[in-house]
């Protein structure tokens, strides 16, 4: 960061990862683009999905969309960046698991063009999927994306190339942003970094490096449910001595994400007694109404009806359930697609199994027998989560900086602005190249 220029950023709310990269590459707020947090609940189909990864969820152009516009012989490779799959980019890879019918879950990517596929996978390895999300989560899939960058960019050329290293979520939020874990981690980090912007920078490319926010350290957190269960307001469906969230029968419910939660309401009338009892939660900073919706840029369809949001310390668990012994059967699982609402419990193995690492290695032998084995190793304690994101903080802010100097960069900027930074730069590029040609 001593060449170039540098900049801290200001956040969208909520400050997660695809909200803030969809901010970013479009250029928007989540009013406009959609993306309100890293899933929703669909009220037409009464059902709540998390990372889901079709470009078309996306309702605004991204920049690469504008610069093709511009000039069709621009072209774009995305690696990991989300909202990846059948988009207008020239190259595309990002992570896409195969789910057979017996219940495993297979480690794989989804490329564009499709060939590119095995191509990588036969180069670098199966991509670690178990390396990128889980208890298991560590560089290894950080190195396995910087290798494929670097492939791809010497095989396509592309005018523009983005790609995201996610390695420091891990330990910040498993040990917190002071810890000595994470100070390792950086280390980690900037060594796979540093190679990777030296290789490019020496291939005469412009870098520019962003964050989407920064992780504060959290002692707890507040079960919104659990609350709505006690009003009354909460349905509750029981399934073999277990108790399931029937979403499209709640009069309302919380989808957490982090250190927002998205309330659904079926009746607005419930709005003024649900925010009160919101507010008077300890843990709960403010609750935004449809006007404080509105201002904070979060009018949208797929937003909650009031939005909460949790003080500096604290993160939402998207939890219903009294009695432990009484959750889903996927909770104690790494299931990011059926739980209704974003759990980085799922980073841990569960401390009160004794040896958790031997009790995950007898499962998954006992998968590779041929046995359906759920994989429940994962805790329940929300007290094991010491750091989470979501809710801007100037004292958290994300940053960014280019290896080239930008003119009247102002000392904070808007994440919206992210997108036409890209493409002054590029369009400086091609404007010096039609030059000399």
């Amino acid at each position: 960061m001593e060449i170039g220029s540098s900049t801290r950023m200001a956040a969208p709310l909520p400050a997660v990862t695809c909200t803030s990269q969809a901010t970013m590459l479009t250029g928007t707020t989540p009013t406009v683009h959609g993306i309100v947090a890293n899933g929703w609940h669909d009220r037409d189909r009464a059902e709540t999905k998390f990372w889901q990864q079709s470009s078309g969820l996306v309702q605004a152009p991204r920049v690469w969309d504008s610069l093709s516009r511009e000039d069709p012989s621009i072209s774009t490779a995305n690696c990991f960046w989300w909202y990846a799959m059948y988009a207008s980019t020239d190259v595309t890879v990002t992570p896409r698991p195969m789910y057979p019918a017996d219940g495993r879950k297979i480690p794989d990517v989804w490329t564009q063009p499709g060939d590119l596929r095995e191509e990588l996978q036969a180069k670098f390895g199966t991509f670690p999927l178990f390396r990128f999300w889980g208890p298991g989560a560590n560089i290894e899939s950080t190195q396995w994306i910087a290798q494929a960058t670097r492939h791809i960019e010497e095989r396509f050329d592309p005018t523009v190339l983005l790609t995201y290293l996610p390695h420091l979520d891990y330990c910040q939020q498993k040990f917190g942003p002071d810890a000595p874990e994470t100070a390792t981690a950086c280390g980690e980090l900037d060594t796979i970094a540093a190679d990777l912007i030296q290789h490019l920078l020496q291939r005469g490319r412009r870098v520019m490096v962003v964050n989407e926010y920064g992780i504060m350290p959290v002692t707890g957190a507040v079960a919104p449910n659990t609350v709505l269960r006690e009003m009354g307001l909460l349905t509750i469906r029981q399934e073999q001595g277990r108790e399931y969230l029937d979403a499209g029968a709640c009069r309302a419910f919380a989808v957490p994400d982090h250190q927002v939660a998205h309330v659904y309401l079926r009746n607005l009338a419930d709005a003024p007694r649900v925010a009160e009892a919101m507010m008077a939660v300890e843990g709960v900073d403010r609750v935004l109404d449809d006007r404080a919706r509105r201002v904070s840029q979060l009018d949208h369809d797929r937003s909650g009806d009031l939005i909460l949001v949790s003080d500096a310390d604290k993160w939402f668990t998207h939890d219903w359930w009294l009695d432990d012994t009484k959750a889903p059967d996927w909770q104690r699982t790494v299931d990011i697609h059926r739980k209704p609402g974003y759990d980085p419990r799922e980073l841990f193995l569960d401390p009160e199994l004794g040896m958790p690492k031997l009790a995950l290695a007898w499962k998954l032998m006992l998968r590779k027998l041929g046995f359906r084995t759920l994989l429940d190793v994962i805790p329940l304690d929300p007290t094991l989560v010491k750091g989470s994101h979501g809710r801007p903080d100037p004292d958290h802010d994300p940053v960014l900086w280019c290896s080239e100097h930008i003119d009247d960069l102002p000392p904070r900027l808007q994440a919206t602005a992210v997108r036409g930074l890209i493409e002054q730069l590029v369009m400086s590029d091609a404007a010096i190249n039609a030059t000399e040609a």
